[in-house]
């Protein structure tokens, strides 16, 4: 389970990341596409304290993903709620 909510994670921060710079602009998604990471990043930290693994491997990496998630999730937040001016 560990791995392969690891590898889930990778896969949707990277999608995420592409996506995201496309449509910057788009307030309603950054803002949808935060509070999914949110749950992300709920999941990520579960799994990595709740889930039994070898401290060796995967781990530190899913760690660093969970936490670079976390300043993604802060980032789109701030595109999602920020005042445009026109």
């Amino acid at each position: 389970m560990f791995s392969f909510v690891f590898w889930v994670l990778l896969c949707w921060f990277i999608v995420n990341v592409i996506w995201m710079w496309f449509v910057l602009k788009n307030q309603t998604y950054q803002r949808v596409f935060a509070w999914i990471n949110v749950c992300a990043v709920v999941i990520g930290f579960w799994v990595y304290y709740g889930v039994a693994h070898d401290p060796s491997g995967i781990a530190i990496w899913f760690i660093w993903l969970n936490w670079i998630n976390v300043v993604l999730t802060c980032l789109q937040f701030y595109f999602g709620y920020r005042k445009l001016n026109n």
